[in-house]
């Protein structure tokens, strides 16, 4: 059966991920800058967590969160909508900063990484699961 290029099975390639950092390094300073004329999204200091390419690096998911601290649900929606309103003169910015055959499509989603953290700090703060950390610990050293 003939090995499909694009699926090797074990994460991004390295490519993969050097263009994603080189776009979100791009993003982010365009942002910073306030490169995009749109006063919705310069209100908003924004910080860009990851970028995901596709393997054929068409397809970019930026993702994105306000800077310190979390928007209400509406507030997130109006990021997100601005966004993804500018995302073509955000494609430029990017296709103009780097030298790729095809200037990748931007796709914009939310970076939950800092809820999913605090959802992990609280289930490891709860007392049965400290509980039986401990219990393991204590097996763990009566086998020395």
């Amino acid at each position: 059966m003939a090995k499909n290029r694009f699926s090797s099975g074990d994460g991004p390639s390295q490519r993969q991920l050097r263009v994603g950092e080189l776009i979100r390094r791009t993003l982010s300073d365009v942002l910073l800058r306030g490169d995009v004329h749109d006063p919705d999204l310069n209100k908003i200091s924004i910080t860009v967590g990851e970028v995901r390419t596709s393997p054929d690096l068409k397809v970019a998911t930026v993702y994105v969160a306000p800077l310190g601290g979390t928007l209400g649900g509406e507030s997130a929606e109006a990021m997100l909508a601005a966004l993804r309103r500018h995302s073509g003169e955000l494609r430029h910015h990017v296709a103009k900063a780097m030298t790729l055959k095809y200037a990748p499509d931007l796709r914009f989603r939310m970076d939950e990484t800092f809820d999913r953290l605090d959802e992990t700090r609280r289930l490891f703060s709860d007392e049965t699961v400290q509980r039986d950390i401990a219990a393991r610990d204590d097996d763990e050293g009566d086998e020395d």
